[in-house]
């Protein structure tokens, strides 16, 4: 392995979701507007499990898995769940505006900055979703479309743990 690669692999276990000690780390705070005006902070949703998928209005897979967050959120917001949507790279205002207001999203949407995604998380992939569990510790990142057996066997047991309770189950991501 080339030195560059054997950085890049350290990095990635330190800054992986469950780091090398096998403990996750804390999600990184922020505090922003979405497209409404609404201040965004993302310390408000302590104690819900929250999805944030970086997406675009131009990527065809963000297209194809919208309809599915508009519905995750509709059927378990009341379980705790909170989908904050975040363009990436950066979008116009007015078209990610038109985009959401056409498909009726139902959970914010954010202009994304290249800061904000970097503290998330250095992959590139669209859609990429970051799982935050109740007690603010990323728990998984999904790169790509979630598909219906990644939010049953990554997300729902998060819905019915209550705060500060340690899961049984670590992901394999």
């Amino acid at each position: 392995m080339t030195l560059p690669g054997i950085v890049f692999a350290a990095l990635m276990i330190i800054f992986s979701p469950a780091n090398a000690l096998g403990q996750e780390v804390k999600a990184p705070q922020f505090e922003l507007r979405d497209i409404n005006g609404r201040t965004v902070r993302l310390s408000k949703y302590r104690g819900k499990v929250v999805l944030i998928n970086f997406w675009a209005t131009w990527c065809p897979p963000c297209r194809v898995e919208m309809p599915d967050l508009i519905r995750l959120q509709r059927e378990h917001g009341k379980e705790g769940l909170q989908i904050i949507g975040i363009t990436y790279p950066p979008e116009r205002k007015a078209r990610v505006q038109r985009f959401a207001r056409n498909l009726n999203v139902n959970y914010p949407i954010i202009l994304g900055t290249h800061q904000l995604k970097a503290s998330f998380s250095s992959e590139e992939a669209l859609p990429l979703t970051i799982v935050i569990d109740r007690d603010g510790r990323v728990s998984d990142i999904i790169s790509g479309i979630l598909l219906r057996e990644e939010f049953d066997e990554k997300i729902k047991p998060l819905l019915m743990q209550k705060e500060g309770e340690k899961r049984n189950a670590k992901s394999n991501h």
